[in-house]
């Protein structure tokens, strides 16, 4: 006999019918298992509300289903189930709202990994994984030999870690600062010390006149050479009374007779007076050394070789720092001793630069020029005589220790 049923949607109880499915097969005794329901305590969060749990207890393992989780079907999220009861007796079917549970057991002794706590993969940790599953065969030999490389960059660290330690026990570590910091010291002074040849047998190719003032250079300075060489006495007398350096006055009061090499030390002296007026300025522009007849390849190399580029409100500024300073102290030292005979007054020089006697003896150090005093007349102490400090370069070049000690503080009043 045919039976008839009708359809009732049954919603006010809001109470869903739960369908459990156990992973490892049917279960023939389904009245012999424990159902418990658990439901999540936060029933304002609207994606914790709805969070089941459904533990069935056996005589031999208990099983457990969840609607959320790794472990949960991802039906539950794509679609609606439904389940009607038959009425036998009123033969109506009542529909009530279901969901599905895929009931795993849980071994006795095993803990449960809290899904709160688990590390989330990385960004990267996820690419690959895309890649292992669905990357070309291109992008799989990337990912394969990117991994390769991963090993191989862990095995050089701990094979470079092996070898410092090995490097440590044997010289220790005293030692290991000491070549630390005079390694460093040495390549702070070469940022600054003009191109030196250490194997050279003359004393003038140790700092080649050709990379102080390159041919090109010499030639440009020709004009202001020439009135350099035809400046008078009285005219020498107006530049000191300017304030001229006196390491420029020195060298224009004692030119050579000679054509040639008057015309050399006139050009050489022009180009030390505009570096050290140069080295006296916070700033540089291409319109410096204008009046004096500056030639254009000067200032530009200047520009260039002893300055700094900074950004100030917009614009681009040449700045002379302190380290471009003591750099153009050192190429005014080097150009000084072509013109001296490989000589040169360090006291001077560091008057007219405006630098301290220290720095200036730690330049000539560091271009291991020999040091010695000589006895001068004080122009401005008619009578007198002073001892100024003289630098000359004699093969082989001198080294000169680097101090470790650092100078104690002296105590205030």
């Amino acid at each position: 006999m045919a039976a008839t049923c009708s359809w009732e949607p049954c919603e006010e109880t809001g109470q869903d019918a739960l369908i459990v499915k156990f992973s490892n097969g049917h279960v023939k005794k389904a009245e012999e298992l424990d159902f418990k329901l658990f439901k999540h305590s936060d029933g304002i969060n609207p994606r914790k509300k709805t969070r089941r749990i459904v533990v069935a207890e056996s005589d031999r393992l208990p099983y457990v289903g969840s609607n959320f989780g790794s472990g949960s079907l991802q039906c539950n999220n794509l679609c609606r189930c439904f389940v009607g009861v038959l009425d036998k007796r009123t033969m109506k079917m009542k529909v009530h709202n279901a969901q599905l549970f895929n009931m795993l057991p849980v071994i006795p002794g095993e803990s449960a990994v809290n899904e709160n706590t688990k590390q989330a993969d990385t960004y990267r940790e996820k690419v690959d994984a895309l890649i292992e599953a669905f990357g070309t065969t291109k992008q799989k030999r990337a990912l394969s030999s990117r991994r390769l490389n991963e090993v191989g960059n862990e095995t050089l660290q701990q094979a470079v870690a092996l070898a410092a330690t090995n490097v440590i026990n044997q010289k220790g570590v005293e030692a290991l600062r000491n070549e630390v910091v005079e390694t460093e010291a040495q390549t702070d002074t070469a940022l600054f010390l003009p191109s030196c040849n250490t194997e050279a047998d003359k004393a003038e190719d140790v700092y080649p006149f050709d990379q102080l003032l390159s041919p090109n250079e010499f030639d440009s300075l020709k004009d202001v050479g020439a009135k350099m060489a035809a400046l008078t006495p009285e005219d020498l007398l107006k530049m000191r009374a300017e304030n001229c350096p006196q390491t420029v006055l020195r060298h224009l009061e004692f030119l050579p007779k000679e054509d040639a090499a008057r015309d050399r030390q006139s050009r050489c002296a022009w180009y030390l007076s505009f570096l050290i007026k140069a080295s006296l300025q916070k700033r540089l522009s291409f319109k410096f050394g204008i009046e004096d007849g500056c030639p254009r390849v000067i200032i530009h190399n200047v520009l260039k070789n002893f300055t700094v580029e900074s950004f100030h409100h917009g614009s681009l500024r040449n700045t002379v720092s302190s380290s471009m300073r003591m750099k153009l102290v050192a190429h005014c030292l080097a150009l000084l001793l072509h013109m001296g005979d490989q000589t040169a007054n360090l006291t001077l020089l560091h008057r007219d630069m405006g630098i301290s006697d220290a720095k200036m003896l730690e330049v000539a150090k560091a271009m291991g020029l020999t040091l010695s005093r000589q006895s001068a007349h004080s122009r401005e102490q008619a009578g007198t005589q002073e001892e100024h400090r003289m630098a000359s370069l004699v093969l082989p070049l001198v080294h000169y220790e680097q101090r470790m000690d650092h100078r104690k503080r002296k105590r205030m009043n």
